[in-house]
């Protein structure tokens, strides 16, 4: 204990103390208290280690989907545990100017479509890649989530991590880059962190991060058992529900996706072929995989819709100006053809793998069986340069016909799932963004699940276009569907969307939320997910009485618990 004089002399001295000044107070004490140092003497290094294990480290996170942010908030929790302070930060919302101010700063991030930043963090990134700023105090790590079936595999977090070296800032934990199924991954680079905090700045660079392991997806081969159309006559649509039957057990959760790679159109392989010139069975090597010519063409390329760093391969290749533009590899063919077999070689190589499309799952394990899966699939039409295309997978699937055979895998969807079964439901799915709530349906009824569901469905006309209308009629009958709120778009002179049902039974749906609720929404990334969250914005504000800051602050409070989750597209 101290005395009377020495505890005065104290609060004196520290009296006037900011937090950090505090902090670092209480690590120099505890140093002396560990050794026979006096005042005015050299502390030991494992003092000075002590204040470096009390610095606070920012954890920043850019996400589109939900899962970068979720994941930030989780190893933040752990690393809290620990004894570290963590400031959690928002990609979408942070100043770039700050970086300047930081010491360790942790970055966890996806990447979107054509290698790009997601949207919501993409202020950020171009400011850091059109500003030179002073970071050379900056100590960081980059965490890249994405999937590795994709060309651009982690290129956001790759571009920021070259990016903060040449600003000056101090690597300290290799990039990380994280595939599917990064669970373990993710808690080992936490782990890391916490190393990285409780070590001097002269041991820091010598962290290491355990060597990266990837988890194969297992295969399935099913056989297609129905193909059903599900638009009416008059639809400019064509909405199909397949059924894929499997001899051996699936295991999945509503929830879920199927995953299917598609084969290429075999006329425009043959179209190709015939082209080039290049002989069919000839065996060449890319980076993933050798396979003949043609075998590459049909199976494991993509030839639809190429990246524009692949068209500039292709100029490049041919030594011809092709316009910055995407195009199929037979269109740029047909414009700009190859001078011979040996320079399409050349070509294939810089080909892109075939991309996998994901759609959410709508039957259930325990309403269908282990040899049964549904899905739900909107054959895809667009227009490049006026001439009309066709999805590539969506047109494959559509094309199929009972009896034929189709690979797929399961892809996990864990942040999307169903709540307990005594907790109510909101489900928000237009147009095929109803698949994933036919398979929460089926599973609830066939579980016999308390909690109430509730469901708004939309799409454009109620005659042609209202997808699985028998079930969700017979759901209401029998209770498993406490209500069900429909927006058919082109049926009224004013167009009603989904987010207009919800405003109209605003004070309801609050209730709902308040009583404990979950919110699903499913379709759509923009508009429909942005309008409804707007709508959803407003309903909290507005019912519950709550300001502008307080809304969003009980939407993210609903995503943080699980109660609010999207899967957007």
């Amino acid at each position: 204990m101290l005395s009377e004089i020495k505890l005065k002399a104290l609060k004196e001295i520290s009296g006037d103390f900011s937090r950090d000044e505090a902090v670092w107070a209480s690590g120099f004490l505890a140093g002396l208290a560990g050794s026979s140092a006096t005042l005015g003497e050299t502390i030991p290094l494992a003092a000075h280690a002590e204040t470096i294990s009390a610095k606070k480290i920012t954890l920043a996170y850019g996400t589109e989907t939900g899962n970068s942010k979720k994941l930030a908030v989780e190893l933040a929790g752990i690393i809290k545990k620990k004894g570290i302070q963590v400031k959690l930060a928002d990609l979408s919302q942070y100043k770039p100017k700050d970086l300047a101010k930081e010491d360790l700063f942790f970055v966890i991030i996806s990447t979107q479509g054509e290698g790009e930043p997601p949207i919501l963090a993409k202020k950020f990134y171009d400011h850091i890649h059109e500003n030179d700023l002073n970071i050379s105090n900056l100590k960081f790590g980059i965490l890249a989530l994405g999937d590795s079936s994709y060309p651009l595999f982690c290129k956001t977090g790759e571009d920021i991590d070259s990016r903060f070296e040449v600003l000056g800032a101090q690597r300290i934990l290799p990039l990380k880059k994280c595939d599917i199924d990064y669970g373990k991954e993710a808690h080992d680079w936490a782990d890391h962190i916490l190393d990285v905090a409780n070590k001097t700045k002269e041991t820091t660079q010598k962290t290491t991060v355990a060597p990266k392991t990837t988890t194969g997806r297992k295969k399935y081969q099913g056989k297609i058992s129905a193909i059903i159309n599900l638009n009416d006559i008059g639809s400019d649509k064509e909405t199909y529900h397949i059924e894929i039957e499997t001899e051996e057990p699936l295991t999945y959760s509503s929830g879920d996706a199927l995953g299917v790679i598609a084969l290429n159109p075999k006329h425009e392989v043959d179209e190709i072929i015939a082209l080039t010139g290049i002989n069919p069975q000839k065996q060449i090597t890319t980076a993933k995989i050798t396979a003949s010519a043609e075998e590459l063409l049909y199976k494991h390329l993509n030839i639809s819709y190429l990246l524009k760093s692949t068209v500039a391969q292709y100029a490049e290749i041919t030594g011809q100006h092709v316009p910055e533009v995407r195009l199929s590899l037979l269109d740029l063919l047909r414009i700009y053809p190859v001078k011979n077999a040996e320079d399409f070689e050349q070509v294939l190589k810089v080909l892109t793998g075939q991309s996998p499309r994901l759609y959410s799952i709508s039957s259930s394990l325990e309403a269908h069986g282990d040899a049964e899966i549904h899905i739900t699939v909107t054959k895809s039409e667009f227009f490049i340069n006026d001439k009309k295309q066709n999805g590539l997978c969506s047109n494959f699937l559509a094309e199929f016909k009972e009896g034929e055979t189709l690979e797929f895998y399961i892809q996990e969807a864990k942040h999307f799932r169903l709540p307990k079964p005594d907790k109510d439901i909101i489900m928000i799915g237009p147009g095929t963004g109803i698949a994933p709530f036919r398979s929460f349906l089926y599973e609830r009824d066939a579980i016999g699940a308390e909690g109430r569901n509730w469901l708004f469905f939309g799409d454009r006309t109620f005659v042609s276009d209202f997808l699985y209308q028998a079930e969700l009629q017979d759901f209401l009958k029998t209770g498993t569907l406490t209500h069900l709120d429909l927006a058919f778009s082109r049926d009224t002179a004013e167009k009603i969307y989904v987010q207009h049902r919800l405003e109209q039974k605003a004070q309801e749906v609050y209730h709902w939320l308040e009583s404990g609720a979950s919110l699903y929404v499913c379709g759509t990334r923009d508009p429909m997910s942005k309008d409804v969250e707007k709508t959803i914005l407003n309903i909290i504000q507005d019912k519950g009485k709550h300001s502008v800051e307080e809304a969003q602050a009980y939407l993210e409070e609903l995503e943080l618990s699980g109660r609010y989750v999207k899967d957007v597209y």
